[in-house]
């Protein structure tokens, strides 16, 4: 008979939930884990469907847990990919400043990223840049050499079956949802869980668990659909690896790059539109729950207001694959419009507080005998492992490990 009694419980199968539950198990073996994932396999939403970048901690402000996280996370991600046999590479990225204004950012992103632990940050001229990226065109770039990429989905099943070789006992449930929960029981899609704390890393739902925690919460989750253009078999060779625009600081998205993927598809985008499913990764799209609880917010509606000319240019993206080519061709002019096909869309967790501003770092509350994660946004699967450890002390602290 399956054992349906566990210490911690951990809700999210994302990377994480998981990397969360690997570190808890590796420092604490003897106790017994189990992590639920609702859909039939894991890192199905967020993880498996980012841009699958190892992020260098380039863009994030000093002192931030972004920044920290990011930077000591990295180091442990590739570690750990190393020595488990996950597809990663380390190919560095440039970051292209197309005019003077984004020349200046561009200077001050080098700065930023020296504050935070970076190494070799390199300005070059277009001559240079060339050499690195021939099909690109700019005034300046900055050259990122401890940028990479990685199988994600990879990283977050190898830290499931690590978490079962330390402790045969505990468990990770695919299909397995969520109902309901209190003190001590977790009824879900399979049954009956008694637990006596519960871990919540729920991305895209993470603040409708907290509310049935009866966590009082001043934001809320917001989804961002993410389109994503592919580059065809004969228009593979314009990219090498991986080319992003100079971030606008108004705005919490780092816009449109070319990605170099593991399997070695080539990746442009994403754009970043308003969606009206939480989980909605087609253009049409739609739940009525989901869109009434975002146009309810007071937030949502301060964030189109604030953005407007921004989210009006995105949905024009959307629904123009000439629009989208053009604003690829701002880095790489030579790009035609049968250089690109359409590819896959994710959905990013944006937490928005009531005055329409994104929380932009990451967001870990404890309440009772649980702990949420509220906010977990990029660089989150760079940062697993970091993240997992934070978590993991403070569940030494508040449960009393």
């Amino acid at each position: 008979m399956q054992n349906k009694h566990f210490d911690i419980a951990v809700v999210g199968g994302g990377i994480v939930g998981l990397a969360t539950a690997y570190q808890i198990q590796k420092a604490f073996p003897l106790l017994n884990l189990v992590v639920f994932e609702k859909e039939k396999e894991l890192a199905f939403h967020q993880t498996g469907r980012n841009s699958g970048v190892i992020h260098s901690g380039l863009y994030y402000k000093n002192g931030s847990l972004k920044a920290k996280n990011c930077v000591e996370g990295r180091k442990e991600l590739i570690e750990f990919a190393e020595e488990n046999n996950v597809e990663y590479d380390v190919c560095g990225k440039i970051v292209v400043a197309v005019n003077p204004a984004e020349v200046e950012r561009l200077e001050g992103l080098k700065i930023n990223g020296e504050k935070n632990g970076l190494e070799d940050l390199v300005l070059l001229n277009p001559e240079e840049f060339i050499k690195i990226e021939p099909n690109v065109k700019g005034l300046k770039a900055l050259w990122v050499p401890e940028a990479g990429i990685i199988d994600y989905k990879g990283i977050t099943n190898k830290l499931a079956e690590k978490i079962l070789a330390v402790n045969p006992n505990s468990k990770v449930l695919t299909g397995c949802e969520v109902l309901d929960y209190n003190d001590e029981t977790i009824n879900t899609s399979k049954g009956e869980f008694k637990v006596k704390h519960i871990i919540f890393c729920g991305g895209l739902f993470a603040d409708r668990l907290a509310t049935k925690d009866k966590v009082k919460l001043d934001m809320q989750i917001v989804g961002f659909r993410g389109d994503y253009y592919e580059l065809s078999e004969q228009a593979k060779n314009k990219v090498n690896n991986l080319i992003y625009p100079v971030p606008n600081p108004e705005f919490p998205f780092l816009g449109v790059h070319f990605t170099r993927m593991t399997n070695g598809d080539i990746e442009c985008g994403p754009n970043a539109v308003f969606t009206f499913k939480r989980e909605g990764y087609n253009k049409t799209d739609f739940s009525l729950r989901d869109t009434l609880q975002a146009l309810g917010f007071s937030g949502t509606w301060r964030l189109f207001i604030n953005h407007w000319k921004f989210g009006l240019n995105e949905y024009k993206r959307a629904f123009s694959k000439s629009l989208f080519l053009k604003e690829l061709q701002k880095m790489m002019p030579t790009l035609k419009i049968e250089d690109i096909v359409e590819g896959r869309s994710g959905v990013r967790a944006m937490a928005l507080g009531s005055d329409g501003e994104v929380i932009d770092d990451f967001k870990i509350i404890k309440n009772k005998k649980n702990i949420h994660v509220l906010n977990a946004p990029s660089p989150a699967a760079t940062a697993c492992l970091a993240i997992g450890k934070q978590i993991m002390e403070e569940a030494k602290s508040h449960f009393n490990l």
